[in-house]
């Protein structure tokens, strides 16, 4: 009787792999959706306003540190930001995130 139950038992455990692929290909798309997909278009659109900085753009860098964009480099890709009256550092182009009228307005709705 006991082999009875311990040959039924392999009988069932012997399905077809399907299911279990089609669940981890719909857990892929999901992730996918919801985690890889909206990190891109952010990316995009940090890249969009990195490329379409110009002189007097308020910005914020990646540090946090606010101030006004004086000078682009294009060819070393550095932009020059002045933090105070007379205070002009120098950072590079991927490290400006956002623009300042931009984000308070998103703050303020």
């Amino acid at each position: 009787m006991n082999t009875t139950f311990i040959l039924a038992a392999q009988a069932a455990g012997q399905g077809s792999p399907m299911p279990m692929i089609i669940m981890m290909v719909a857990i892929f798309a999901i992730m996918w959706f919801f985690m890889i997909r909206p990190q891109q278009k952010r990316q995009k659109e940090i890249r969009a306003f990195q490329n379409a900085l110009s002189a007097g753009d308020s910005v914020v860098t990646g540090g946090g540190i606010y101030g006004t964009v004086k000078h682009i480099d294009m060819t070393t890709n550095k932009v020059e930001i002045e933090i105070a009256r007379g205070v002009v550092i120098t950072v590079d182009k991927n490290y400006v995130f956002a623009n300042v009228q931009a984000s308070q307005q998103g703050q303020t709705k």
